[in-house]
């Protein structure tokens, strides 16, 4: 019997091939006609005759018509952005064959200039005139945030993501944001959006909220004029008189408030970003060094920085390399007693997999390639760190300390930059 094999797919059309089209096909959501009706409106935006006014007003009529349409029709329209906005080839050409030939002579900055001018797509302008109207910057922040999921299947969508996270990276530079802390006192809209945003551990409630806000602890965010009301990112302080080693009594309500004159560490106990739009820009870094000088300068007695974080891709990849039996054997960490061989075994995997697992010249882990990104080091691990249901399936209650030495950053980012991770012996002990 012959086996019948379904015809192949027939790829989309490109919007090149849509516009010149007379007829809707498939699963297209636009027709022909109004895909080019809404080209032209995005052209119009543009239009070098249209004043910078002009421009944002019609980038704000085009925003409203978005915020109305179907995810289908949006979808179209992204299409036209990358495809149909991009640098005109042939000016490419000409002027890299132009700056080739001058190459040595007086005429080469000029030349230089002309090249870079040609490189500059209509996108690039058409994003501008986006950014230009009060709600602008949302606007393509939020465009962004619906677009990244759908990049693996259309690679047609690249251009677009990849304006957008360029124009980002200069609109959201550090030097444009506003360092806050937040505080019980801060209204209560700016609460709310804490308690949506926290990723690491969750807000339960308001009292919840209120514990990790308390005089013995800080919460800092960083925030963009554009965007005002809502933080980028924020971080959680905890000021301690040692370095946390589980993160249950620093969420412990019913607590007793440290002691201010003796805290001499300050533990970054969870990092939020909030703009799933924003994602690829970094201002992590510089949070944490702002907030460490803003610490010092607020508590002079404070001489250890460090985080208390989760290994999130500890359990993921020991399923991978660890022989089965001994996954096993660690199902129920917390049952297992201080000398026990499955603990140790479990910690010297956890250390070898903070300590020398690269992918690409950086950690593995997402949360270590962060934080040594930043150039800290890997200090301690630390036994039922975590010991909520989440906390166990991630790393079986396992989490970590990483260092912040404000004089040995830059040594720790050079030392990771030649594929060695930065650690205390402790750490290369648990593994020798």
């Amino acid at each position: 019997m012959t086996e019948i094999t379904a015809p192949a797919k027939a790829p989309p059309r490109s919007t090149r091939e849509r516009l010149a089209a007379t007829w809707r096909k498939d699963t297209e959501a636009l027709s022909p006609r109004v895909l080019r009706r809404t080209l032209a409106e995005l052209q119009a935006i543009v239009d070098p005759r249209a004043s910078e006014v002009e421009g944002g007003r019609r980038a704000r009529a085009f925003a409203d018509w978005y915020a109305g349409a179907p995810a289908e029709q949006r979808r179209d329209a992204w299409l036209l952005m990358s495809e149909q906005f991009g640098a005109d080839p042939k000016k490419i050409h000409s002027a890299r064959e132009h700056y080739e030939a001058v190459q040595g002579t007086p005429e080469e900055g000029a030349a230089e200039i002309r090249l870079r001018r040609a490189l500059v797509s209509a996108r690039t302008r058409l994003l501008q005139r986006f950014a230009a109207f009060p709600a602008g910057m949302r606007f393509l922040v939020d465009l962004r945030a619906e677009l990244l999921p759908h990049l693996r299947g259309d690679k047609r969508l690249l251009p677009l993501d990849a304006e957008l996270e360029t124009l980002f990276s200069t609109w959201f530079d550090v030097g444009f944001l506003e360092l806050r802390r937040l505080s019980w006192d801060s209204p209560a809209s700016l609460l709310e959006k804490l308690i949506k945003y926290e990723a690491v551990h969750d807000i339960r409630s308001w009292s919840d909220l209120k514990n990790r806000l308390d005089s013995d602890r800080r919460c800092y965010g960083f925030f963009h004029p554009r965007l005002d009301g809502e933080p980028l990112i924020f971080v959680e302080v905890a000021l301690t008189d040692s370095m946390s080693d589980c993160i249950t009594p620093l969420l412990d309500e019913s607590a007793a408030v440290s002691d201010m004159d003796k805290a001499t560490t300050a533990i970054f106990y969870s990092i939020s970003n909030t703009q799933a739009g924003l994602r690829g820009v970094s201002f992590g870094d510089s949070l944490i060094k702002h907030v460490v000088e803003t610490l010092k300068a607020e508590f002079p007695r404070l001489k250890t920085f460090a985080t208390l974080s989760p290994i999130p891709g500890f359990r993921a990849w020991l399923a991978r390399h660890a022989p089965a039996d001994k996954l096993a054997s660690w199902e129920k960490p917390l049952e297992l007693d201080a000398k026990a061989p499955q603990r140790q075994e479990l910690l010297s995997w956890a250390a070898r997999y903070l300590g020398r697992e690269l992918q690409d010249g950086k950690p593995l882990d997402p949360v270590a390639r962060f934080h040594l990104g930043n150039g800290a080091r890997v200090e301690r691990l630390n036994w039922a760190g975590d010991p909520s249901p989440k906390g166990l399936k991630q790393s079986f209650g396992l989490m970590v300390n990483y260092l912040y030495d404000p004089k040995r950053l830059d040594k720790h980012r050079a030392t990771l930059s030649q594929g060695v991770i930065p650690m205390a012996a402790a750490i290369e002990d648990l593994y020798r």
